[in-house]
């Protein structure tokens, strides 16, 4: 079977991947829009989750393909199902999306209600309890529908030669593998398999960046990506399989990742989307919200845009109708800064003081998650030199110095009001020269 895609044109897509793609759980993906509410700002922007997880599927196994094309495999079953594992991977990392934005993560409840058994083999230095006292994400339900519902069997059944564990094992790092399914050879590649879809050069990023700005009508998050796969490969370090990328290849890396840091910038924190965010924020934490997502994966397959957007126009909450009227609180100043300022907390105080209500939102962007956390370099992604072979493979964050140069947060701050007290305000902060 072949899928149309304005992106990557014609996607093959197997019979036992089309089961997959037709079961209830996937097809709820048609009705989440990849970037929530952007389409205030981009008109174009309606493209759904759906369409993106299917190129990020086709991307993994073009991604598979280059990694290992000079990786000999004990038969080539095994090299069938470890693409299988990671296409599926890739199609099925977002199954577990929440309504609109990650923002309805607000009334996730309880993840211990969701009863997630394979938690229970979580890597202690994963630093993840197994029935932690927290609420639930849409990670979290990501492997609830892959491990325990109708979808699990239906991987099951199409796909004989591996487990549903198994994928969950490549969405989630920290879960523990039950066998050696990973292992080829005496080595493990669930590091290399698990990096195409998560990473700092994963096909998720590759594929929304494209597609985002395709239908936003931007130019911010075009890269050379068919270079950047072509020149995927790996290496291996104490009987573990890394991801690797050819030496040529690292300026469009350096692009890659600037593109993505623009992207958020000047697309995903659009002054637009911020404020329906805030918005929604607002009503999920108010004491009469009645919109809660359920721990019942029959009930949350249910849970779409539409479901929210009904929700939203039919109560009477303030900051509910806001949304559903299209009447959003209208931003009053803008700044964008690398660092911390009290200047806007200042302008909300002084506008507070005179009667006007206001929202400060602020958003912030680094580079890479090489500055986050040392979990992410625990998975290194190295450069190989395929014309100098007495050059030793380096962690990439050591060839090149985009991530110095880019060290900095990026912050924007911004203050909003409603705009029937825009002009009191404008006025305000003009005459007090805040």
């Amino acid at each position: 079977m072949e899928i149309k895609d304005p992106i990557h044109g014609a996607i093959d897509v197997s019979a036992a991947e089309v089961a997959v793609i037709d079961s209830r759980e996937f097809q709820r993906l048609r009705a989440i829009k990849q970037l929530g509410f952007a389409e205030h700002s981009f008109p174009g922007a309606t493209h759904n989750r759906y369409i993106h997880s299917v190129g990020v599927m086709h991307l993994a196994g073009r991604a598979f393909d280059s990694v290992f094309r000079s990786f000999q495999f004990s038969s080539p079953a095994a090299r069938q199902r470890l693409r299988n594992a990671t296409r599926l991977g890739a199609l099925l990392h977002d199954i577990g999306h929440g309504p609109l934005s990650h923002t309805t993560e607000e009334v996730m409840p309880n993840v211990d209600e969701l009863a997630i058994d394979i938690y229970k083999t979580r890597a202690p230095a994963s630093g993840v309890a197994a029935n932690s006292n927290r609420q639930a994400t849409h990670e979290d339900y990501t492997i609830k529908f892959l491990t325990d519902s109708p979808l699990s069997k239906t991987i099951q059944s199409q796909f004989p030669d591996l487990s549903p564990v198994h994928v969950a094992c490549l969405v989630d790092r920290s879960l523990a593998v039950p066998d050696d399914f990973f292992v080829d050879h005496g080595l493990d590649l669930r590091p290399v398999l698990s990096q195409i879809i998560s990473s700092e050069m994963d096909v998720d990023r590759m594929d929304y960046l494209g597609r985002d700005a395709y239908f936003c009508g931007t130019n911010y998050g075009k890269v050379e990506i068919d270079w950047l796969i072509g020149n995927l490969t790996c290496h291996e370090v104490n009987g573990k399989v890394n991801l690797a990328l050819n030496r040529r290849a690292l300026y469009t890396f350096d692009d890659f990742l600037i593109s993505r840091h623009h992207m958020y910038l000047m697309i995903y924190f659009h002054h637009k989307s911020i404020i329906y965010e805030e918005m929604l924020m607002r009503y999920l934490t108010s004491p009469d919200c009645t919109f809660i997502l359920p721990a019942s994966l029959d009930k949350y397959v249910k849970s779409n845009d539409y479901a929210l957007y009904e929700h939203l126009a039919s109560v009477d909450n303030r900051w509910a109708r806001r949304i559903a009227d299209r009447n959003p609180f209208r931003m009053l100043f803008e700044l964008h800064a690398t660092d911390e300022t009290k200047r806007p907390v200042q302008m909300k105080e002084a506008l507070e003081a005179e009667g006007i209500e206001t929202i400060l939102a602020s958003s912030s962007a680094r580079l890479s998650k090489y500055h986050a956390t040392h979990a992410e370099q625990a998975h290194t992604i190295f450069v190989v030199d395929q014309y100098d072979l007495m050059e030793k493979p380096i962690p990439i964050e050591q060839c090149t110095s985009i991530f110095q140069r880019y060290e900095e947060t990026r912050r924007i701050e911004r203050l909003y009001v409603a705009p029937e007290n825009y002009q009191k305000a404008r006025k305000l902060v003009s005459d007090r020269r805040l």
